[in-house]
C-alpha cells in the first residue's frame, strides 16, 4: 500500500455507474433494453468538451486505470504509469474516461449481473458482444458527457481494436486514434489459443453450462489454466528466459510432479488469483469478441477501403517480442492507412516483455507516447481554458 499518494498520481479514485434505458441493438441480433457501464474518470472535462480521452481495455482489463480505491490499496490502476499530473496522458490537461466494457465482470452489466428479467445472473443467457457492440455503447457514454468529439482514443490489445473501430464507425468523433500492440483480425492461431482456453473453462466440471453461480461454484482449475495458457503468449522467449530461465524454486530436482522451475510456480501463482478475480463466462465473451473482430467483414473491403472514412490521424506502435500480436500486424495497419492517404506515425519499440510491453513503462516506449500525446495536446481546442463543467 502506498505510504503516501505519489504527486503524478491522479489520487484517491471512486468509480461510479452509469445507467442507459435507450435499448441497444447488438450485432448477435438480440437486444440488451437497458444497462449500466461502470466507469472512472480522472482530470477535469474542460467547458467546450473538447479534452476528453477514452481508453478501451484489453481482454481482461477493466475501468481501474489509474488511482487508488484507497490508502490499503496495493497497487494502483492497471495503467498508472501512463496517466496521471503530468504523465504521458497528462490530467492537468485532458479528462480521461475509462469504462469496463458490457460483458465485462467489474460492475458493467454482464453475465455476473442481475438479469431484470429473471431475477437471477444472466451467466451463459448474456448476449455475445462484439467491438462493434462496445463501440456503440461507448458512443453513448460520450453523449452522457456531452462530448461531440474525443481528442484522442486510445487502447491496447483488444483496447487498440476498439479504437480503431471507433475510427470507421464514428470518424467524426475523434480526433486522433492510437492502436497499441493490436492486429487488424485474428490469425488462425491466435483464434486457435483462444479456443483452447474457452474448452478449458467449458469442461471444467464446476462450469455447469456456465450456470455455476447458482451452484455457489467457480470452475477455477479450467479459469487457471485459461489464464495459464493466455499468460505464455503474453510474454516472449527472451522475457521468460531473463526473467526465470531454468531456475528451481529450491534448487534441486525432486523427481516428481510438483511445480519445480520458477516458471511453473509463476503460472501457477497467475492462473490461482486471476480465477478468484475474473468471471469464467466473462472470459468466453472477451475471447469471442477478439475472434469476432475484422472491419472488413461487413463490406467484403479491404482494410484500406474500410479505413478511407476515417478522418482521424492516428498513431500506431508495437512491440519486437510481441508474437501474440506482432509488429507485422501492427504495419498491416499502417499500410493500410498508408494507401488510404491517412495521416500516420509508427514505432517499433525494443522490448523484451512481450506482448505485455504495452502494460510497462519502457522508458522509449514512454517517449514515443508523449510525443506523440503532445501532437494531441496541440490539436486539442480551448484545452487551457479555466472554464470545467
Amino acid at each position: 500500500m502506498p505510504a503516501v499518494i505519489p504527486e503524478d498520481s491522479v489520487g484517491i479514485v471512486q468509480a461510479q455507474s452509469i445507467e442507459f434505458t435507450e435499448p441497444l441493438h447488438l450485432s448477435c441480433g438480440r437486444t440488451l433494453d437497458a444497462y449500466h457501464l461502470t466507469v472512472e474518470t480522472y482530470g477535469e472535462l474542460n467547458s467546450d468538451c473538447s479534452n476528453a480521452i477514452l481508453i478501451c481495455h484489453a481482454l481482461s482489463g477493466n475501468h481501474h486505470v489509474a488511482g487508488y480505491y484507497s490508502m490499503d490499496d496495493k497497487k494502483p490502476g492497471w495503467w498508472d504509469s501512463a496517466i496521471g499530473p503530468g504523465k504521458v496522458i497528462d490530467t492537468n490537461k485532458f479528462f480521461v474516461i475509462a469504462l469496463n466494457n458490457l460483458g465485462g465482470c467489474h460492475g458493467s452489466t454482464g453475465p455476473n449481473q442481475v438479469n431484470p428479467k429473471t431475477g437471477k445472473p444472466y451467466g451463459p443467457d448474456f448476449p455475445i458482444m462484439t467491438v462493434d457492440d462496445w463501440v456503440e455503447s461507448q458512443a453513448r457514454l460520450a453523449d452522457y458527457y456531452k462530448i461531440e468529439q474525443f481528442a484522442a482514443i486510445i487502447g491496447g490489445s483488444l483496447g487498440g481494436m476498439q479504437a480503431l473501430q471507433w475510427s470507421i464507425n464514428y470518424p467524426d468523433r475523434l480526433r486522433h486514434c492510437m492502436v497499441i500492440a493490436a492486429a487488424p483480425k485474428l490469425s488462425a492461431q491466435n483464434i486457435a489459443f483462444n479456443e483452447v482456453a474457452r474448452q478449458a473453462i467449458s469442461k471444467d466440471s464446476q462450469f455447469h453450462g456456465g450456470h455455476y453461480y447458482e451452484q455457489n461454484e467457480v470452475p477455477k482449475v479450467g479459469l487457471m489454466l485459461a489464464r495459464m495458457l493466455g499468460h505464455i503468449t503474453y510474454l516472449s522467449d527472451d522475457g521468460m528466459k531473463s526473467k526465470f530461465g531454468r531456475d528451481l524454486r529450491s534448487g534441486e530436482i525432486s523427481y516428481d510432479f510438483t511445480p519445480q522451475f520458477e516458471i511453473e510456480s509463476y503460472l501457477r501463482y497467475q492462473g490461482e488469483r486471476f480465477s478468484t478475480e475474473f468471471d469464467a463466462n466473462t472470459y468466453l465473451l472477451m475471447t469471442k469478441a477478439l475472434d469476432y473482430f475484422d472491419p472488413t467483414a461487413k463490406t467484403g473491403e479491404s482494410l484500406s477501403q474500410v479505413l478511407s472514412k476515417a478522418t482521424a490521424k492516428f498513431m500506431v506502435i508495437s512491440f519486437t517480442t510481441d508474437w501474440r500480436f506482432s509488429p507485422e500486424r501492427s504495419q498491416e495497419i499502417v499500410d493500410a492507412l498508408v494507401y488510404a492517404d491517412k495521416q500516420v506515425s509508427y514505432a517499433e519499440i525494443e522490448a523484451a516483455q512481450g506482448h505485455d510491453a504495452f502494460l510497462i513503462p519502457i522508458p522509449r516506449y514512454l517517449d514515443v507516447f508523449k510525443a506523440y500525446m503532445q501532437r494531441v495536446e496541440g490539436d486539442t481546442p480551448s484545452l487551457n481554458s479555466q472554464e470545467t463543467i
